[in-house]
C-alpha cells in the first residue's frame, strides 16, 4: 500500500525534511515541497538539507520541488510543516489542486494570530471537502534522523486517515499511536513550547532537580486545564502528545525554545536571544497568545503569565518566583474523579 500512494511534504525545514525521509524509508516516493530552489536542487543533486541537517544524508526517493501543484496534484495524503504564520496561505494555495479524496495531517505545532485559530481549524476552514488529522508527540527531528526509538500521536475523525498515517509511518524505530482527540494532541505540541522556555531559563539558573520536577509537573497540569478550556479530553495530556512531548521539549538543548529560555536566564534580552537564534521560537508567539486568551476566559495560568510578564514586561526573575510562590495555594491533580 505504500508504495502506491502519493505523498507530498509541504514544508522543508528540519521536521518537514525529517518526515518525509521517514516515509521514503518505508519504501515510498514523496515529494518535499519548499521555496527555495536551490535547497530543492541541493536535495535533488546531493540528498542533503544542509541548512537544516547538514550532517544527514537523505534517502534518494525524496524528491523535492518548488512547484505546489506538482506536489499535491493526485496526492492521497499531505502533511503540512510549515510555520503557523503560513498555514493559512499554503492551504488556500492548495485547494485548487487537491482531489477531495486527500487526506490532510497537520505537523505544525503553533497557534495562528489572528484569531486564535489552531491548525486544524485553519485546515478545516480552507480545504473543507477534505480529511483532517494533527501529528504530535516527542519528535525531535535530528533524533529520527538518527534513527533513535520514538513514537508519536496521530489524531483524526477518520479512521481511514489514522489507518493511512499508522501505515505510512511505521517502522521498527517509529512507532504512531491513534486518537480522537485532535485539540488535545494538538494543544499539547502548541502549549509545551511556553514551558520549554521556562525550563531552559531553570537550566541556565542552574536550579535544582527538585524544582524542575515541580516546574513541570505543574507545566503539565496549566496545559491541561488551559485545553479543557478549548474541549479537550485531560486524558490526552497523559499520553505522549501531552507529557511525552514535554518531557522532551523541557529536557533538551536542541529544543529552540529551551535554547531562548536558557539565554534569558543567563541575563539576554528576548531580541538578543532570537538573534542568537537566528528565528524566533514558536513558544514565544504561543505564549502572547495563550495568555490574552487565559486571561479573557479567566484560566489561572500562573507559570504562563509569570514569563509573560518576565519577557515583556521586564519583571525580575527573582520577583516573579517569589510571586509564584507565595501565590494562592491550589490543588496537586485537577480533573480527579473522587468516589463517594
Amino acid at each position: 500500500m505504500k508504495k502506491a500512494l502519493k505523498i507530498a511534504v509541504l514544508g522543508g525545514g528540519s521536521f518537514g525534511t525529517t518526515l518525509c525521509n521517514l516515509i521514503a524509508e518505508g519504501g515510498s516516493h514523496p515529494t518535499l515541497w519548499l521555496r527555495s530552489q536551490e535547497r530543492a536542487d541541493e536535495i535533488n543533486r546531493e540528498h542533503r538539507n544542509s541548512y537544516y541537517l547538514a550532517d544527514f544524508q537523505l534517502n534518494p526517493k525524496v524528491q523535492a520541488t518548488t512547484d505546489i501543484e506538482q506536489a499535491v496534484s493526485c496526492a492521497h495524503i499531505v502533511f503540512v510543516a510549515v510555520p503557523s504564520h503560513s498555514c493559512r496561505s499554503v492551504s488556500q494555495q492548495i485547494a485548487n489542486f487537491l482531489p477531495p479524496e486527500a487526506m490532510v495531517v497537520s505537523v505544525t505545532k503553533g497557534i495562528e494570530t489572528a484569531e486564535f485559530k489552531l491548525m486544524s481549524q485553519v485546515l478545516k476552514e480552507e480545504l473543507s471537502n477534505n480529511a483532517i488529522g494533527v501529528l504530535s508527540g516527542p519528535n525531535l527531528a535530528i533524533e529520527i534522523v538518527q534513527r533513535q526509538l520514538t513514537g508519536t500521536v496521530i489524531a483524526s475523525e477518520s479512521n481511514q486517515l489514522i489507518e493511512t498515517v499508522q501505515a505510512v509511518l511505521q517502522s521498527n524505530y517509529f512507532r504512531v499511536y491513534s486518537s480522537r482527540d485532535i485539540f488535545g494532541v494538538e494543544l499539547g505540541g502548541a502549549l509545551k513550547n511556553i514551558y520549554a522556555i521556562i525550563s531552559g531559563m531553570a537550566a541556565a539558573m542552574k536550579l535544582g532537580d527538585n524544582t524542575k520536577a515541580m516546574l513541570m509537573t505543574r507545566s503539565l497540569a496549566e496545559m491541561s486545564r488551559f485545553a479543557v478550556s478549548m474541549g479537550a479530553n485531560p486524558l490526552t495530556f497523559l499520553g505522549l502528545a501531552g507529557v511525552g512531548d514535554l518531557i522532551v521539549t523541557c529536557s533538551s538543548s536542541l529544543s529552540r525554545n529551551y535554547q531562548v529560555g536558557y539565554a534569558i536566564g543567563n541575563g539576554q534580552t528576548l531580541q538578543e536571544a532570537t538573534e542568537q537564534l537566528g528565528q524566533v521560537a514558536e513558544g514565544v508567539n504561543t505564549l502572547k497568545l495563550v495568555v490574552n486568551k487565559a486571561n479573557d476566559n479567566n484560566i489561572y495560568m500562573p507559570l504562563a503569565s509569570g514569563l509573560f510578564d518576565i519577557i515583556f514586561k521586564e519583571v525580575s526573575v527573582a520577583c516573579m518566583v517569589e510571586q509564584l510562590m507565595m501565590g494562592e495555594q491550589s490543588q496537586d491533580v485537577e480533573f480527579l474523579i473522587h468516589q463517594e
